[in-house]
């Protein structure tokens, strides 16, 4: 099942276009603002978004500049009310992949959605690694050192949001976001007892505490 994340202030707007992809077999997510946006598209846990200009907090050119510098290649599709040549050009030179005017109709943007996801796909990997730990998604195990670890399903998916942004910062946000699901409640600390479950099974410097911010994955070393 691919997974959108729709970024629009518009309350009606929003429920309209999420309740039409999840019609259709999408999982959707949505954010009302621009930073949520941001930091939602940068946890890798997203196949496309659907990004409104005018967003508050950050608007979308912003955003869409913010993730373009910073690697992130969600595909993106602009939908707003801004419909001007130059708007158009600045959405698309900024990296946008395709850009649509609102008013628009639901069959068109369905269209736009799934071309754009059939163009991106790419072979699905099998094996996750970095440093001597590697991931297999299909027997769902992890080998460190050489040796096999069982890991339950909460821990399989917190190794995979690791493996998938090696070197990177998460915040508890957005593991707590990627792993358990965005309606868990914030102020838990769950994410800091399954980094403990980790780093014995794994290796206490395996996963790097970063004070103030969150974790990152490091090569064990």
């Amino acid at each position: 099942m691919s997974r959108i994340l729709i970024a629009e202030d518009e309350p009606r707007i929003a429920a309209f276009v999420e309740k039409g992809l999840a019609a259709n077999g999408f999982a959707v997510t949505v954010v009302g603002d621009g930073p949520s946006a941001r930091d939602y598209a940068m946890t890798g846990g997203f196949d496309l978004m659907v990004l409104d200009i005018g967003l508050p907090g950050l608007d979308g050119f912003a955003v869409l500049r913010s993730l373009r510098e910073d690697g992130c290649p969600i595909p993106v599709i602009v939908l707003t009310a801004r419909d001007s040549v130059q708007d158009t050009v600045a959405g698309l030179e900024g990296g946008a992949d395709d850009y649509m005017p609102k008013p628009f109709r639901f069959e068109e943007l369905l269209a736009r959605v799934r071309l754009r996801l059939a163009s991106h796909r790419t072979p699905e990997l099998t094996v996750l690694s970095h440093g001597d730990l590697q991931l297999d998604l299909r027997t769902r195990r992890a080998h460190v050192d050489g040796r096999t670890v069982d890991l339950s399903a909460r821990e399989f998916a917190l190794v995979e949001t690791f493996l998938r942004h090696p070197g990177q910062v998460l915040t508890r946000e957005q593991l707590l976001s990627h792993v358990w699901g965005y309606d868990f409640d914030p102020g838990s600390n769950v994410v800091d007892v399954y980094v403990r479950y980790l780093r014995r099974k794994l290796g206490a410097e395996r996963i790097v505490t970063v004070r103030g911010m969150g974790y990152r994955l490091d090569d064990g070393r």
